[in-house]
Formats: structure tokens, sequence, C-alpha cells
């Protein structure tokens, strides 16, 4: 505890900790019921956790700067050559900054939005993402996903489950992603769905699911 008159410098890695400390609380209180006022309010607080520092993503490398994105935004990542995926903002790995490098997303229940996928910018090890009832994910979304070159890449599966504001024109928007081909989908009716030779892509539902696994 600081007393009174003494001065006290927090360093970048101590205003960040705090940063995710305060952020998981605030996740955890996201359950209470919703009024107009706390709509706008969460609509706020989501939009600061998605904005990009630009001189972070300098500072640290993209890898470390998405990941802390993510994990602020209450996704999860898991790194080439580990199995565990890293849920606890505060307890990311440290070290030089090329050795963590971003294998897979698990976006579920997350407030990721639009204005945080230019941390995705400089990530090029990315083989799978999970976008699961993400209530801020939209088509523009999946326009920015496969516009990024990087992902065109890397990109092997994608899971699109609940996010109820994707509509056909977002999956359109992956023909970015290269190979194309057309399905039926279930409740969704006929989606024009585009993939790079070998992606999975997996749509779903909430009511009726169905899944496209085509490999060209």
């Amino acid at each position: 505890m600081c007393c009174a008159g003494s001065e006290q410098r927090l360093t970048c890695t101590d205003q960040m900790m705090l940063f995710g400390k305060v952020s998981q609380q605030l996740c955890g209180i996201k359950k209470l019921p919703w009024s107009c006022d706390s709509r706008y309010f969460w609509g706020w607080l989501n939009a600061v956790f998605n904005k990009v520092d630009y001189d972070r993503i300098r500072d640290v490398g993209p890898d470390r700067a998405a990941s802390e994105w993510l994990l602020r935004c209450g996704a999860m990542v898991r790194y080439h050559g580990q199995e565990r995926w890293q849920t606890d903002y505060n307890h990311l790995p440290t070290g030089p900054l090329d050795k963590y490098k971003i294998q897979a997303i698990d976006a579920t229940n997350s407030c990721i939005m639009s204005i945080g996928f230019d941390h995705m910018v400089g990530l090029q090890h990315v083989e799978k993402i999970r976008l699961c009832k993400c209530h801020y994910i939209e088509d523009d979304c999946l326009l920015r996903l496969g516009q990024l070159e990087n992902l065109q890449k890397s990109i092997l599966e994608m899971e699109i489950i609940s996010c109820g504001n994707i509509t056909d024109k977002g999956i359109f928007a992956l023909r970015h992603l290269r190979k194309s081909a057309g399905q039926s989908l279930g409740n969704h009716g006929k989606l024009s769905t585009f993939m790079k030779p070998g992606l999975l892509l997996r749509l779903h539902q909430q009511t009726r699911e169905q899944e496209i696994t085509k490999d060209i």
C-alpha cells in the first residue's frame, strides 16, 4: 500500500499486469443483467480493450501484443510446440520476442471486435481460429481476416459457431482464403463458402448444426 506523500512509479510490466487483473474482474461481472446504460458502458469498455497500441506491437512483437489483446478480451491462445492454452493475462510466458508464436486462437465468449484485428497483421503461424458466441463479431471482421496475407498462408481450420451478427456477406468475404466451393448450410440458407486448398471451415448455428469440411 502506498503511504501518503510517497511517490511510486509503475513499470510498463506492472501497468499491464494491473490492467490484466482489472479486465479479468470486469469480465467476471459481465454476466449481470443488462440495462440500456450498462450495454453502452460495456460497448465502450470493450472498445477500450480492443484498441490497438502500435507502439506496444513494435516493442514486444506481434505475437506477444496479440496475446495480450486476446486474453484481455476473454479469448485464449496456444503457442507452437505447446499443448496448454494460455488463459491468464498475468501469466503469459516471457522470453525472447521470437520464442512464442501463436498457433491457435479460441475466442469463445470473448469481446474481440473489428477495431482490434490489426493486432493480427503480423501473426505468421496461426493455423486455427475458433469464433464461438462472439457477440461483437460482424461481417467486416471476416472481411478483415480474409485480407490478412499472413493468415491466408497459415490458416488450416476455422470455426464459426453461433455468431449471430455474421451473414452470408461475411462468409463470402472468406473468398480471400483462395479456392471456392458452394455449400448449403442448415437454417442459415445457402452459403457460398470459399476455402484455400486444405482449409477446414466449420459453420454452426444455434439450433441446427452442420459442418463444411471440404478438403480441396
